[in-house]
């Protein structure tokens, strides 16, 4: 150690260090806490927090592709699954057919993310994503159904953790259906946070001598629960005698339960707003489980709040914003077909400017959220596990699908809220409130996860501050301290330099349109870095508390994170010059709300002299902003694309399943557009203008036209069914 750095420890060092013990002016972390921050990696989320992203590095990411076994899955397996499947029909007898179910089963939907030896289909984290993706678009049911035994539960456990019999035992039981899965996390007292867990399990010694657990637990909201035969239980570990030498208190630890066992009640359901995918609560009384049903075995225990942590990503970072993304895709390919097919004072509603202002905005927020979900997709399957990104991308896909049904909903007007067989949107937008809720609710999500973790665990510097702090180990904190100071100030100094120059001192790594973007989130990046050190430094622990103010900073953090994955995605498909409007669309939105979020913390940090300050600074932040208005023109020029160009709109509405209902409205708007110029030529010069080949063009397209607008109705008796 040199002599200036012994006297800085001893003249400033340690009485900031002091100080800091005494106020805790330093976010303090349980140790659950602690588990939940070291679970998962640090992926590209850290260069955003660092101020200084590296766009080059960020842009040199593989990504992802299909192989051609998954290619082949989907356009065989996937899509005769989606045919057999009458979502009307599902709803109506509130389950799948058998057949379906036997389907599902027999070609090992179930089993995706189970590697091949063990009987599985050994997909890649992209392929798992397709097939929900697709399967979304035709049934949210299916799509539920088949995405949760791939996500959080028995299988993913056992892949990560489980001993080697467990493996060979059930992955191939569950890979071909012969068991079906549930994982019993939620309780009536632990919703987000799970470390409130009730459920208990208690060592003793069976009449023979050999060690087992007796388990008490009540579940609720568990997908598949009333059906599963084999569930996955979090409970919490007691030894009260000490028996496998770790304790009284083990812990939260993840168990396996045969479902036929005595004392499991499977017998209630929940109905989640009428949406028929299995959901139940699940209640078990004196149910006698082995040790060796601890995944893991012995050495699992205690262990499961550290495997939830690490598996909760699947939930978070694949299934959610698959479903989220296919959704998304099915409302504008309904939406722009129905608006290409619906007229309305004799011109096509897609052509009025108020409903092709909608239409534009949902197609550029739509390519952002299929390019977002890509991008961290890719990362999954290069082996990261990008814990923020995941928890960024639950919350914005599920709120930009809810968003966008619900514009589509608006576009078909009386259509969307006729229920029958003939709508395509109703059975979605129901379900839009259910996976808002699901994985961690979204307001927690947002306020408590993204930033709330994102701040400790991305920074560069303040999880090992906390730890030095708390081991009282002086001289890292001093190391850490100053460099922390020195990462402050030259953050501030960057973001004085890119706001007086409005981000053009940044050197993009290559050229094309998307330059400017670059240099605007490398803006946006030191603005948040220098923020979000001054806040802490002057809240300190108070932070955690402040959940409005750490929403604001996730929400300029999702934004630049989902914008990042924008470019990527532009210009891995080759800077298409067509896509440009959706590019620009969907980053000047996102910039609008950074703007909007910057002046909402600088507004609201604090009062008296430093609430001053940061008010003056929200207010140049204003007047040099960001953001940029987003243009009519280019709504429209979106709008018209996706009404009048079936490639376009096929191309951002991809892996959708247009069978069905879906294939009329299809067949009705390519008629639409056949018949534009014979109309064109009727309405100008009337019917002589026309031969029988332009009348018997547009007698097809209105029949077309008429079969599509029309809405379902019923008699009386079907109407009040006996």
């Amino acid at each position: 150690m040199n002599v200036l750095k012994k006297i800085r420890m001893q003249l400033v060092t340690r009485p900031l260090f002091k100080l800091l013990k005494s106020r805790g002016l330093l976010p303090s972390i349980s140790k659950t806490e602690k588990t939940a921050l070291r679970a998962g990696d640090v992926w590209m989320e850290g260069d955003l927090f660092s101020g200084h992203p590296d766009f080059t590095k960020i842009f040199a990411y593989p990504y992802p592709k299909l192989s051609e076994e998954e290619q082949a899955f989907l356009d065989n397996e996937v899509e005769e699954l989606c045919s057999m499947t009458d979502d009307w029909e599902v709803f109506q007898k509130r389950d799948l057919p058998e057949t379906v179910w036997e389907y599902i089963k027999k070609n090992r939907f179930l089993g995706m993310i189970i590697p091949k030896e063990y009987g599985g289909l050994g997909f890649s984290a992209y392929g798992h994503s397709c097939v929900i993706e697709k399967l979304a678009t035709r049934s949210q049911v299916l799509a539920i159904t088949v995405m949760v035994p791939n996500s959080l539960g028995p299988a993913e456990l056992l892949l990560h953790y489980g001993l080697d019999n467990q493996k060979e035992h059930y992955l191939p039981r569950l890979a071909d259906g012969r068991e079906i899965p549930c994982f019993a996390l939620t309780e009536p007292e632990a919703g987000s946070d799970a470390t409130s867990i009730q459920s208990s399990g208690t060592v003793f010694k069976d009449s023979d001598g050999e060690l087992k657990i007796r388990l008490q637990f009540e579940k609720r909201y568990i997908t598949l629960g009333s059906i599963a035969t084999v569930i996955g239980l979090a409970f919490v570990l007691k030894d009260p005698e000490n028996l496998l030498g770790m304790g009284e208190d083990p812990g939260i630890t993840c168990g396996l339960v045969d479902a036929a066992k005595e004392g499991v009640d499977q017998s209630r359901r929940h109905d989640p707003l009428g949406v028929p995918f299995v959901n139940a609560p699940l209640v078990g009384t004196d149910v006698i489980i082995g040790i060796d049903d601890i995944i893991g075995g012995r050495a699992g225990a205690g262990k499961g709040w550290e495997m939830l942590m690490e598996s909760l990503a699947v939930g978070r970072g694949i299934s959610l914003p698959s479903t989220s993304s296919g959704g998304s895709k099915m409302a504008v390919f309904v939406a722009s077909a129905y608006s290409s097919v619906r007229y309305q004072f004799g011109i096509a509603i897609g052509r009025f400017e108020g409903v092709a202002e909608v239409l534009g905005r949902m197609g550029a927020r739509t390519y952002l959220l299929d390019a977002a979900k890509t991008f961290t997709i890719g990362a999954i399957d290069q082996g990261e596990k990008p814990t923020v990104a995941n928890a960024i991308m639950k919350y914005q896909s599920t709120e930009k699908f809810r968003t966008t049904i619900l514009d589509a909903m608006d576009i078909l007007g009386g259509a969307a809220i006729s229920i029958g067989p003939k709508n395509l949107l109703a059975h979605a937008y129901f379900g839009a409130p259910i996976a808002i809720t699901v994985e961690g609710a979204n307001i927690m999500t947002r306020t408590l996860i993204q930033f709330g973790q994102g701040v400790i665990r991305c920074h560069p510097y303040v999880f090992g501050q906390i730890e030095a702090l708390e081991k009282e180990d002086i001289e890292t904190f001093d190391t850490l301290f100053f460099a922390h100071v020195r990462h402050m100030l030259a953050n501030g100094f960057r973001t004085f330099l890119l706001g007086i120059s409005r981000g053009h001192l940044h050197r993009p790594g290559r050229g094309g349109i998307t330059n400017r973007y670059e240099q605007k989130l490398a803006w946006a990046s030191a603005q948040f870095a220098f923020l979000s050190d001054v806040v802490l430094t002057i809240m300190g622990a108070g932070l955690k508390r402040r959940e409005s103010l750490s929403g604001r900073f996730a929400d300029i953090l999702a934004q630049m994170y989902m914008m990042t994955a924008t470019l990527r995605r532009f210009k891995e498909e080759g800077e298409r010059r067509e896509d440009e409007v959706l590019l620009r669309v969907a980053l000047s939105t996102g910039f609008n709300r950074i703007d909007e979020a910057f002046a909402g913390i600088c507004h609201n940090v604090s009062g008296g002299a430093p609430g001053l300050l940061f008010r003056l600074i929200g207010f140049v932040t204003r007047l040099n902003g960001l953001g940029s208005v987003v243009k009519d023109a280019d709504l429209h020029t979106i709008a018209a694309r996706l009404t009048t160009n079936p490639a376009m709109r096929d191309r951002l509405c991809s892996n959708i399943h247009t069978g069905g209902r879906a294939g009329e409205l299809r067949t009705a708007a390519q008629a639409m557009l056949e018949v534009k110029s014979a109309l064109s030529r009727l309405k100008n010069a009337g019917e002589q203008a026309l031969d029988q080949a332009d009348r018997d063009l547009i007698s097809r397209a209105r029949n077309l036209q008429h079969e599509i607008i029309a809405v379902d109705s019923y008699s009386s008796e079907e109407f009040f069914p006996c």
